[in-house]
């Protein structure tokens, strides 16, 4: 069993030994696969269950230093270096740079001691290879996702994860230009390794069928981790990395949350506190049986944007109650 997968199922049982199972259970729908379910009569504002991610990755502009945007020069006015405002998050947990504090030994910032000894497997990979050209490919082109199976790879090499460890998720539909990008992706990811000198034996499972998989998968089950502006020095970066399209500390892949169905007038939310382990919060009363949903996307727009949203990017047509009433 792999270090990551230990590590996650020690920490649910602590959590289920001192507070009990959580009250849901995942199981069939009518119409829309599987779903999260109540166990029991569940009351408004209670926290169901706690997620530690499968896998994560900061925001290209929070753990690159990027140069300002020109449309970002007002909030840099009273600034002195590019340095001085450039935000970082934490590389392992996206937890939010705070002062002088952390680890920044290196090319990435770490939270703590435990977070550098946990990314230490992936990380170790990651910082044999010359990562330009992807990382070119990715930035010219506004990628986030190819950066996720990167990091997924290096954690199956590493030996932290199994190379299925993601496939219980229900993958996205693909058209065939996203395959072709795919394609393109999946060589440099390939011949990035092959120019590192890693052994062919550690890289078997890194076929063009695993990375289109793996890819497909993060596409529709990715959480984006949105910044919390707690201080100046986090408004300054939430601006600057909104004017960059970028305004969100990472994203993260999970298991049970993502089982839960979407609904554009959500009777559950999830949260993020402190770092990119999530928290999963009732909004109203919620009876035994009944099915828990979160919302996927912005639930202030209107339903005609989000109809495009989600056939677009989930690939399916809502039809909750609020949608299908013209709200």
């Amino acid at each position: 069993m792999s270090l990551v997968r230990r590590r996650l199922l020690s920490t649910a049982a602590a959590v289920a030994a001192a507070r009990g199972p959580p009250p849901v259970r995942v199981a069939l729908t009518d119409s829309a696969g599987r779903g999260v379910f109540a166990t029991r009569p569940i009351a408004n504002g209670e926290v169901l269950h706690s997620a530690q991610p499968l896998v994560t990755h900061p925001s290209r502009s929070l753990f690159h230093e990027v140069s300002a945007p020109p449309l970002a020069s007002y909030w840099l006015r009273m600034e002195r270096t590019i340095s001085d405002w450039s935000p970082q998050v934490c590389y392992r947990c996206l937890r939010r740079k705070a002062g002088k504090g952390g680890d920044s030994r290196g090319d990435c910032y770490f939270c703590s001691d435990a977070c550098r000894e946990h990314a230490e497997g992936f990380h170790g990979i990651e910082k044999k290879a010359d990562w330009s050209l992807l990382d070119d490919h990715c930035s010219s082109r506004g990628l986030k996702y190819p950066y996720m199976v990167k990091r997924l790879a290096c954690m199956v090499i590493s030996g932290d994860v199994g190379a299925d460890c993601l496939d219980i998720l229900q993958p996205a539909q693909l058209h065939q230009g996203t395959l072709i990008e795919m394609e393109e992706e999946f060589e440099l990811l390939k011949s990035t390794f092959r120019k590192a000198g890693f052994q062919e034996e550690l890289t078997t499972f890194l076929t063009k069928q695993w990375y289109i998989n793996v890819l497909a998968r993060i596409r529709v089950n990715a959480f984006r981790i949105e910044l919390v502006a707690s201080s100046y020095e986090d408004l300054l970066s939430s601006a600057v990395a909104s004017v960059t399209c970028d305004a969100s500390v990472g994203n993260a892949v999970y298991m049970l949350p993502s089982f839960y169905n979407h609904d554009c007038d959500p009777n559950t939310h999830i949260v993020w506190l402190e770092n990119a382990d999530a928290k999963l919060t009732t909004l109203r009363d919620i009876d035994e049986g009944e099915e828990l949903r979160i919302c996927y996307i912005d639930t202030s727009m209107d339903v005609n944007a989000r109809q495009k949203i989600l056939t677009e990017g989930f690939g399916f047509q809502c039809r909750c109650q609020r949608c299908l009433s013209g709200d």
